[in-house]
Parts: structure tokens; C-alpha cells; sequence
């Protein structure tokens, strides 16, 4: 018995070591802020009414989740796959499962069948196929359009904002069986929400970027306004885009004027980041596009409820 505690204690640790690096390959983090967007689509619906106590509903959001964080995993996954010896030369990325040696890609690629696959499955079984093959298309696009994109050109993050943008019109698919004015106006909302906040990331991180040959901003010079621009035009949009779903009847007045003030702190940061054109109005941006989308969802959700 003496003998066996040591062999126990290391398959202990090699277990968790293993989960840890599944882990990695999921990015829970962005996963999470992702298949939220699809929750809050789904209880956008005009067919789902809410209530804290109907276990029905929070049953059907903990499938939702579940689904989308395995579908959004898979993508993730993939991602790493073929960035792998991208990831190598970035000091952010270089400690990832692959490029750190500690796992190989053909069982990253296993992990990544299983977890995707299995998503879409889920969704399309337990609420309608449109729902489930609209989620696989997001994978597709993510993994095999925007993630080889990054090398070649800048309009990538214009490739990589539809499957960003479709989680919430998935959510909303899944409750109705259809597309309507209300996803398709969610969709939008993250659609414009995502190019200052990519662009506001690609800034801060230029060095690495250009080290491993990704192109993320809309112009090759770091130093040049351009980048502030179009941060500004397309934060402006989502200041009038935030009174169509008040037009339309989805949310009442409350919920309109957060997202405008939302629309127009974004904007502002995009402004500064323009005028000065530095590190610190770059993460400005980017910290104020983590604000501005769970502010706006949830503004949204709790206006309708």
C-alpha cells in the first residue's frame, strides 16, 4: 500500500495537469461571454417568459449554455490547432497545451470533434435543427475562414465578426424555430460592437501579433490614426442602432437609454484613442468594449423582463 500512494498521488496529478490543459483549449472565458450572448438572445424571444422560479426555462438555459460552450469550445480548439506554431512566438500564447509540447495536435483534434460535434447536437436535438446547424456554421467560419484569415488580410475580423455575432441570433433561433427583425437586430449589436474591440486588442498587442504574422489591424503601421477612425465609425453605429429595439417594441425606455449611453462611452473611448493614438487610449477601448456588451445584453433582457 506504501508502494502505491506515490503511483496514485502522480496519476492525481497528471489528471488534473490533463484538465487543466482541456481547459486551456475551451478558453472558458471567452466561452462564457459568448454563450451568454446566446442566453440572452434566447430569452429575448418573444415566445420565452421568464420567471426566476420556472425550472422549465432554467432547464432550457443550462442546455443552451451547455451546448454552446461545447460548440464554442470545439471552434476554440480548433483555432489552437492551426495557430499552434503562431502561438509558439507570442508571449501570451506560447504556454498553451501545443505550443508548449505538452499535448499533440491529433488528440486536440479528437477533443475538438467531440466537444463541437457534440454541441451542435445537443442544440439542434433538444431545441430544432436550424438551431444546432446554425451554431455548426459558427464553428466552421470561426475555425476554417477567420482563424487562416489572420495571415493573409486585415479582413479577417470582419470574417471573425459573424460567428461572433451569431450567438445571440442562435438563442433566439432556439426559442422561435426562425429568424426574425429581434435576432436579426442582436445580431448587429455584437456584429459592429466587436471591430473596436479586435482592433483595440491587435493595438496593444501589435508586437506579438506582427512577431507571429497575424494581421489583425486595419492598416500595417501601428502609429497611424487609421485604426482610431474606424474604431469611431463603428462604435457609432451602435449609438442609433441601440433605439431599434425600442422602436420595434422588444424593450421599453430604460433599456434604450442604457444602450445609447453605452453606445456613446464607447464612442467616446474611441475619440480619445484617435486623438492620442497611445497604449493607454487603446486599452481604454478595450476595456470599455468588455463593458459595453454584458451592460447592453443584460440591460436589455431585465428592460424585457
Amino acid at each position: 500500500m506504501l508502494r502505491q500512494e506515490p503511483i496514485k498521488a502522480k496519476w492525481h496529478i497528471v489528471a488534473v495537469s490533463r484538465a487543466r490543459d482541456y481547459n486551456q483549449l475551451l478558453k472558458p472565458n471567452l466561452s462564457g461571454m459568448v454563450v451568454f450572448s446566446s442566453v440572452i438572445g434566447y430569452l429575448m424571444a418573444p415566445n420565452v417568459h421568464f420567471l426566476w422560479n420556472d425550472m422549465m426555462v432554467w432547464k432550457q438555459i443550462i442546455i443552451l449554455f451547455t451546448g454552446g460552450m461545447l460548440v464554442t469550445g470545439g471552434a476554440n480548439t480548433i483555432n489552437q490547432i492551426l495557430e499552434r506554431e503562431s502561438d509558439a512566438l507570442m508571449k501570451r500564447t506560447r504556454n498553451r497545451p501545443m505550443p508548449d509540447g505538452r499535448m499533440g495536435h491529433k488528440e486536440a483534434w479528437v477533443f475538438a470533434a467531440i466537444t463541437g460535434i457534440s454541441g451542435a447536437l445537443l442544440l439542434g436535438y433538444y431545441f430544432n435543427p436550424l438551431a444546432g446547424g446554425l451554431s455548426f456554421l459558427s464553428l466552421l467560419l470561426y475555425a476554417f475562414a477567420y482563424t487562416p484569415m489572420k495571415k493573409i488580410h486585415p479582413v479577417a475580423v470582419f470574417i471573425g465578426a459573424i460567428p461572433g455575432a451569431l450567438p445571440p441570433l442562435i438563442g433566439w433561433v432556439a426559442a422561435t424555430n426562425g429568424f426574425a427583425m429581434g435576432g436579426w437586430i442582436l445580431f448587429i449589436l455584437q456584429f459592429f460592437w466587436q471591430f473596436p474591440h479586435f482592433w483595440a486588442i491587435a493595438w496593444v498587442a501589435f508586437d506579438d501579433y506582427n512577431n507571429a504574422g497575424i494581421r489583425m489591424l486595419p492598416t500595417r503601421e501601428k502609429e497611424t490614426r487609421f485604426t482610431g477612425i474606424q474604431c469611431m465609425l463603428y462604435s457609432l453605429v451602435l449609438i442609433p442602432m441601440a433605439m431599434v429595439p425600442h422602436a420595434i417594441g422588444l424593450i421599453g425606455n430604460v433599456g434604450m437609454w442604457v444602450c445609447v449611453l453605452c453606445g456613446m462611452m464607447y464612442f467616446g473611448a474611441s475619440v480619445l484613442f484617435y486623438l492620442k493614438n497611445d497604449y493607454k487610449s487603446a486599452r481604454r477601448v478595450m476595456f470599455s468594449s468588455f463593458i459595453y456588451l454584458p451592460t447592453i445584453l443584460l440591460a436589455l433582457v431585465i428592460d424585457k423582463i
